[in-house]
Parts: C-alpha cells; sequence; structure tokens
C-alpha cells in the first residue's frame, strides 16, 4: 500500500508557498485548493491548482497548463506520463526528480497567470 500521505505532503509543499499569493478555499490534512483572486466572467474565481488525496493516489491540479498548454512543451516523459487530462498529475509515491520539475512548472504557471493579470 503507497504512502499517500508522505506523496501529498510533498506535492502541498509545492503548491503551499502560492496560497499567501492566491486566494486558499481549501487546506487540510488531505486538500489544498487555491483559486486566484481574478472573477472570471462566470462570476467565479480563476482556478490555480489543488493537491488532493484520492483512493490510490494524489492529484496535483494546475489550471496555468490548461489555459496555455505551451507551458508543458519540454516536458520529461516521466512527467508526462503521469498526466490525467490537460491539467492534472497523479503520483502514488514520492518521486524527487519528477517533483522538483513539477515545482518549476508550477512556478512557470504563476508566472503565466501573472503575464495574463490573473495576479
Amino acid at each position: 500500500m503507497p504512502d499517500l500521505n508522505a506523496v501529498f505532503a510533498e506535492l502541498k509543499a509545492i503548491m503551499a508557498p502560492y496560497a499567501a499569493k492566491l486566494d486558499p478555499k481549501k487546506d487540510d490534512e488531505s486538500e489544498l485548493y487555491l483559486d486566484t483572486k481574478h472573477i472570471q466572467k462566470n462570476k467565479k474565481p480563476l482556478f490555480f491548482g489543488a493537491v488532493q488525496i484520492k483512493k490510490s493516489y494524489v492529484s496535483f491540479h494546475l489550471m496555468p497548463v490548461y489555459l496555455k498548454p505551451e507551458l508543458l512543451e519540454g516536458l520529461s516523459p516521466g512527467l508526462k506520463s503521469r498526466m490525467q487530462g490537460k491539467s492534472c498529475f497523479n503520483f502514488a509515491e514520492v518521486d524527487k526528480p519528477l517533483f522538483r520539475e513539477l515545482a518549476a512548472l508550477t512556478k512557470v504557471g504563476l508566472a503565466s497567470y501573472r503575464e495574463q493579470g490573473f495576479v
């Protein structure tokens, strides 16, 4: 049985530094959910990212890569293989090299949101 709490802790550590710049909607032992303060046409805040413990893996959602898929150019095959959909990465175990790459992608994602005026 994988230690999802360890995976969650590592992935949350990647996302957590952005909470001060964004709008945390949930932050507990199983989920960190961050919106921006930018309100969209549908009157809802723009989603930035989340880390969530699921049944057999931990999901890392990063919305900037959905809005600008070119941010994924140059993504390693290892990280790309963890993608589920267009902006979600799933992990069942700690993978330090992929987590470092994901941390860099998250930083670029925030910069992209900033350039677009969302942050």
